[in-house]
């Protein structure tokens, strides 16, 4: 190659540096100024000036005020609540001191921290799930670095092209995957880079959508967020990642040193800010500062969770407004007209013979199915009456199958640790996991979520407005669930007055049955009809295209227990 033509060469190279270095430094102020700017405003504590002396009382006073709304006597002024602070944003942007000085200030038995960096969502479960068991108690404070943006940011980086970090390489680089992407063959490079960057817009929108809802429903359940992104400008994340204390495991796996990577992320972070606004937004460019401010919000979410559980502050139109559920609904809640199938019990009968030959096959083609999905979760939810055999349908069901392959749930009365957690938890952390060292990926549950708009319904455990803001909740619930590819099959299992008697006779003269009949049980058919019209308000309200109910007959325990089996099989045909 001659001189002249090298010498060119090199003058490009240097030219379209400087372009990408100059588009580089747009990106960054555009972040920071039309997000950072824009958000950025005084605490409205400052206005106080409070000193770090009045600081520090004022955030160990409200600390031991949410603890005390988690009390063993219920308070009749005050309601459980818990604060749940979410940390995101910038490496190097002073995350770590602020929670440190936060925990300097505050009683640090009683806030919990928790972290994560970032790992790709696991398949069939919503990606809020595997963050469940982080949640903390009624009463508690808890910080959650990384959380479940940890996991959205990273997936998004990778879907936009960025390499996510190797640790057991010797560089972090950067490179475009677009030759291996379908979509993006035989395309120019500006092309493949808006097939990018629409996939991962598309991908980040639809996520945060499904995140602020959850959030919503957290807050409604008495955990209250409070979520702070950290920033700092791309000068002083290079300054920074230089010190001897920089952290080699980078939040959200990425090279922080390669600025197109950076830019990318501010990118990302522009357009996340932009559509959920109720993040705030910390200056990280003086730690000492941004740990004064951050425990300046965490103090005001304190105040504001335990002002917004007063009883007599609680506002519940606005609060259900504020979560997509018009008060007006609740007010007039109108009973729904009681199906036939839950009143005239279909009585037919199946012969023991034929029973038992068709259950073995019945059994041999559900197993065959089941295992065949190919990983997938599959949870069974059984409601019903009392004596309805959903006991026995579930033992018919699990026969072919491993111990090992399923896990069954006989959900009773909720425990009290159970108690200080939002009213879903207690199953969010019996779902499939693919975190767990457990290998079943079958979930069983003998009694459901569903006892919300249930028992505590029709026994008062619960007040109205939440059993009646409940059936949007679980829709939710149950839609995160099969949009990640789980599969739900719910069954309600119907039977009379009458041969619920027959059954609880029959259990109060067999020793080995005495134990499945309880006072309640007796006491519960006293109240029959509303369990009936509950039922039906139930099947009604919660009924979908991904998760619909079947309801099974059940007078001829034999006819319901091929009839599980059949519509289960049906159900994994479909779905699978």
């Amino acid at each position: 190659m001659s001189n002249h033509k090298k010498d060119r060469n090199d003058s490009n190279h240097q030219r379209k540096g400087e372009e990408q270095t100059t588009a580089i430094h747009q990106l960054t102020e555009q972040l920071d100024s039309q997000i950072v700017g824009q958000r950025l405003s005084p605490n409205p504590l400052s206005q106080f000036s409070m000193d770090k002396d009045a600081l520090r009382l004022g955030l160990v006073t409200a600390q031991y005020a949410l603890r005390a709304t988690r009390q063993p006597t219920p308070s009749m002024t005050s309601t459980p609540t818990g604060l749940l602070v979410l940390v995101n944003g910038m490496e190097q942007a002073g995350k770590g001191s602020a929670v440190k000085q936060l925990r300097q200030w505050v009683d640090p038995r009683l806030l919990k921290v928790e972290a994560t960096i970032g790992y790709p969502p696991l398949a069939s479960q919503p990606i809020w799930q595997a963050h469940t068991n982080a949640m903390p108690r009624h009463g508690d404070v808890m910080v959650y670095f990384g959380n479940w943006y940890a996991d959205l940011l990273y997936n998004v980086m990778r879907i936009a092209g960025i390499a996510i970090q190797d640790n057991d390489a010797k560089q972090n680089t950067t490179m475009r995957k677009a030759s291996k992407n379908k979509q993006c063959k035989n395309k120019q490079p500006d092309q493949v880079q808006a097939l990018l960057t629409a996939k991962w817009q598309d991908y980040l929108q639809k996520q945060l959508l499904k995140l602020q809802v959850f959030e919503r429903d957290l807050a409604a359940n008495h955990t209250k967020l409070l979520k702070c992104w950290f920033h700092v400008d791309i000068e002083t994340l290079q300054e920074r990642l230089t010190h001897k204390e920089a952290d080699p495991q980078f939040l959200y796996q990425i090279d922080w040193s390669n600025t197109e990577v950076v830019a990318q992320f501010n990118l990302v972070a522009a357009t996340l800010l932009q559509q959920q606004d109720d993040w705030v937004i910390i200056d990280g460019s003086d730690k000492l500062q941004a740990a004064t401010a951050f425990c300046h919000e965490v103090l005001q979410a304190m105040q504001t969770a335990l002002a917004s559980n007063s009883v007599a502050a609680i506002d519940d139109k606005a609060t259900n407004k504020i979560i997509g559920f018009d008060n007006d609904e609740i007010q007039h809640f109108v009973p729904v007209e009681i199906p036939n199938q839950l009143i005239n019990i279909d009585n037919s009968a199946v012969d023991k013979s034929t029973y038992n030959k068709q259950l073995a096959k019945k059994q041999a083609k559900f197993a065959k199915l089941l295992r065949g999905r190919h990983g997938r979760h599959v949870v069974f939810a059984f409601e019903g009456m009392d004596a309805a055999g959903k006991g026995g349908a579930i033992k018919r069901m699990v026969a072919p199958l491993d111990p090992r392959e399923y896990q069954v749930y006989n959900i009773g009365a909720p425990m009290l640790y159970e108690l200080q957690h939002p009213y879903l938890w207690r199953f969010w952390t019996r779902l499939p996991n693919e975190q767990t060292d457990r290998i079943s990926r079958v979930a069983i549950f003998d009694r459901t979520w569903y006892g919300r708009v249930l028992v505590e319904r029709v026994e008062a455990l619960t007040a109205e407005t939440e059993w009646q803001r409940a059936y949007e909740e679980i829709n939710r619930f149950e839609a995160d669930l099969t949009g990640a590819g789980t599969i739900v099959i719910k069954y309600w299992l119907a039977i009379d007055k009458e041969e619920q008697l027959k059954r609880f006779e029959d259990r109060r003269e067999t020793p080995h049955k005495q134990f499945k009949l309880t006072d309640d049980d007796w006491r519960n058919r006293d109240k029959w009809s509303d369990y009936v019209q509950a039922a039906a308000d139930m099947l009604a309200r919660t009924d979908s295209n991904a998760a619909p109910w079947c309801v099974i007959a059940t007078n001829d325990k034999r006819r319901a227990r091929l009839a599980v089996l059949d519509h289960a099989i049906e159900q994994l045909k479909s779905r699978l």
